[in-house]
């Protein structure tokens, strides 16, 4: 399916956006909205939204494609006054976007009323309108600072989390366990298909649970990112996560990511932590497995670039309860993509999917029996000029207006996978999305 009539409704919008600097130095996600928050964190920086003024959906195969351009025609219409300058003012939408073609999972860019943020130590305020006429102001922005105060609301007070009772979905650990040992046949078996030969696939699993505290959800988030400063802290349209992996971030001519593949748990002390780590760094298997996500990263990004380069050796990157194995990749932009466009080029990696692509997708699809939704889809922010900041939606889980939480983890599977141990990689993955709801 195509872009919907709505988005292209919502395209013609003419938004006129005011940033002013603000002196705030409170968290910014007790700010948030409990019902419907919008939230890009990582290390206290980043931006929470309030409020609905436009929101494209799109579905199907071009739903990244079409969000793009209804977003490129919103922005051109737009009036911005930004006082500000910094990555995330001015005009921005939220994104989340489904992982499959085929998910019935709607894709979403959501442009907030009123837009917070903070970065390097300054802070702000982005207030977004649609057309009121009493308010535009000439091409040079000469309104009136005191026209442009916003009155920020208070934050709310700590709430305990809420506590959610999590339980298999349609595929119980038997089943995962089922399913990677046949994945890991179809590897070994070599068989020979048009796009090449199945050399890795990632299928994942669910948790589901039941949310009766509407007001809990920002407890929740807050959890996240006291727990996992270190991760991009998301909230986007009830898709809730603390995610490690940069899908790209586009600043002003630059592209970077991050591509997180191999995985250990955490050691009891310092010395068997240590341990851990150095072993996943020498570990044949997740060295395997991370070099084609690298590969698949490179491949998608360099055509749109003039330059790219790659860490040399993958590092570890430490969380609170998993090592990773991690590269992260830095160029310059060689065609005016946005970050949009480069969403569109590199989503699925073989991170999320596996490798060649076009095998692994069908196996995907096969082999875990479940739609994904946004679960390892592409979920951030875009501003007015195309550049954003954009995860792969993991260690997360979605929850609905009905109160269902359903929470996802995922393993990537090569020849020489476990079952047991692609089991227990899940249990460590769901770890962080548990123990926010309470677990």
């Amino acid at each position: 399916m195509s872009q919907t009539d709505d988005a292209a409704r919502a395209a013609s919008a003419r938004l006129v956006v005011r940033t002013v600097a603000v002196d705030e130095t409170e968290p910014l996600i007790p700010r948030a909205d409990p019902r419907h928050p919008l939230v890009w964190m990582r290390r206290g920086e980043g931006i929470v939204g309030l409020g609905e003024v436009v929101r494209i959906e799109t579905t199907g195969a071009t739903r990244v494609e079409d969000a793009a351009a209804a977003w490129t025609s919103l922005a051109a219409l737009a009036e911005i006054d930004d006082r500000v300058g910094l990555p995330g003012t001015g005009l921005v939408a939220f994104g989340a976007f489904a992982f499959a073609d085929e998910s019935e999972a709607t894709s979403v860019l959501i442009v907030p009323e009123l837009v917070m943020g903070r970065r390097d130590g300054r802070s702000w305020v982005t207030r977004i309108t649609l057309d009121p006429a009493d308010e535009v102001t000439d091409a040079s922005g000469s309104a009136d600072d005191a026209e442009l105060e916003v009155v920020l609301p208070e934050p709310a007070p700590k709430r305990q989390v809420p506590r959610v009772a999590f339980t298999p979905g349609s595929m119980p650990p038997e089943a995962y366990e089922t399913a990677v040992a046949e994945a890991v046949r179809r590897i070994d078996a070599g068989e020979l298909e048009k796009a090449g030969r199945l050399e890795k696939v990632v299928l994942a699993r669910q948790l589901v649970g039941e949310l009766h505290e509407d007001a809990g959800l920002r407890a929740t988030i807050n959890r996240l990112a006291e727990d996992y400063p270190d991760t991009w802290v998301f909230a986007v349209d009830g898709l809730i996560g603390a995610s490690p992996e940069t899908l790209v971030r586009v600043d002003h001519g630059t592209v970077s990511a991050r591509v997180l593949a191999g995985t250990a748990s955490r050691g009891a002390g310092e010395a068997s932590d240590r341990e851990r780590a150095l072993t996943l760094a020498a570990s044949e298997k997740d060295r395997a497995e991370h070099a084609l996500a690298v590969e698949s990263a490179v491949k998608r990004l360099a055509p749109h670039t003039a330059r790219l380069d790659t860490s040399p050796e993958p590092f570890t990157l430490q969380l609170p309860n998993l090592w990773h194995l991690a590269t992260d990749l830095k160029g310059t932009l060689g065609d005016g993509s946005s970050s949009l466009d480069l969403v569109r080029a590199v989503h699925p990696t073989a991170a999320v999917a596996g490798t060649p692509r076009r095998i692994a997708l069908p196996a995907i699809a096969e082999l875990e029996g479940f739609d994904r939704g946004r679960y390892a889809g592409p979920v951030g922010w875009i501003d007015g000029g195309g550049d954003g900041e954009w995860a792969i939606a993991l260690r997360c889980a979605q929850v609905d207006s009905d109160g269902t939480v359903t929470a996802y983890a995922g393993c990537g599977i090569v020849h020489d996978s476990v079952p047991a141990d692609e089991l227990a990689e899940t249990v460590m993955k769901f770890r962080p999305i548990v123990e926010a709801f309470g677990g």
